[in-house]
């Protein structure tokens, strides 16, 4: 009980910490990879049947693909900030029909998106 309070105060620490140091650029990087987090867990928690926990998690990946699509910046980034934007739009209502269909194969669809997404961003030099 105490060692699972422990870890969780650790891991809110090593985050907070990783984002005061973070340049923008890995600061999506985050984003990306608390959304594919979000995704995996979203996941098992509707094989586990926990509805509950499927709903909460799948809305704070939406919200995270909307934080990624709020740091689009449409003027400056042309056709690419564009085609993002629409990605990650659609990304947000497969996300939700996931939720209302309880269905794992939405959620690997945007998971496969997402990291397709990442791995370009990835190889971004900074």
């Amino acid at each position: 009980m105490y060692a699972m309070s422990a870890m969780k105060q650790y891991q809110s620490v090593n985050t907070n910490a990783q984002l005061v140091d973070a340049s923008p650029h890995r600061l999506i990087q985050l984003l990306m990879e608390g959304g594919l987090s979000r995704f995996a867990q979203a996941r098992g928690a509707m094989e586990r049947g926990d509805i509950a926990l499927k709903g909460s998690l799948i809305s704070k990946a939406i919200g995270i693909v909307g934080g990624l699509r709020e740091a689009l910046n449409l003027e400056a980034g042309g056709e690419v900030a564009a085609n993002l934007d629409r990605l990650y739009a659609y990304m947000s209502a497969r996300l939700v029909e996931a939720n209302l269909k309880n269905d794992p194969a939405i959620l690997d669809e945007v998971s496969g998106l997402l990291r397709g997404v990442k791995s370009g961003w990835d190889g971004i030099a900074q």
